[in-house]
């Protein structure tokens, strides 16, 4: 195999490990807040919602977002409109699946790694829908 080819696997593979460890660090944070964790990596319609939760009445969508160097901008600046557009699609669909009657909120929770260490940031209300 080209070596040029083996690393973008081995990148590939690194990046998909430390988004792993993000969603795995993030779930952790939300139940020793009390968070329910309804599902974790939830598709539909082309879209997966990383974590659902319930606390209390409210539905909670979060999107999590790790990067292992803040060089390029803060890991809740990653989330884009149009993907906004597509979680608020299939939140739509997972509660008419589910036939709920909840308030629903979405979250960001962005994660720095430095070093061993994870600086974890929950932005409750992080945006909006009509």
């Amino acid at each position: 195999m080209n070596s040029k080819i083996v690393f973008l696997l081995n990148t590939m593979a690194e990046h998909n490990k430390l988004g792993k460890k993000g969603e795995e660090i993030a779930v952790a944070y939300l139940q020793e807040r009390a968070y329910v964790i309804l599902e974790t990596n939830w598709r539909a319609q082309n879209t997966e919602i990383d974590i659902i939760a319930r606390k209390g009445d409210t539905l909670v969508v979060v999107e999590v977002k790790t990067r292992s160097s803040i060089e390029f901008g803060l890991p809740q600046d990653f989330v884009k409109p149009a993907q906004i557009q597509r979680l608020v699609k299939a939140i739509d669909h997972y509660v008419t699946l589910n036939n709920l009657d909840l308030e629903i909120r979405f979250d960001i929770i962005a994660i720095n790694k430095l070093f061993s260490d994870y600086n974890v940031e929950h932005i409750e209300d992080a945006f909006y829908f009509f």
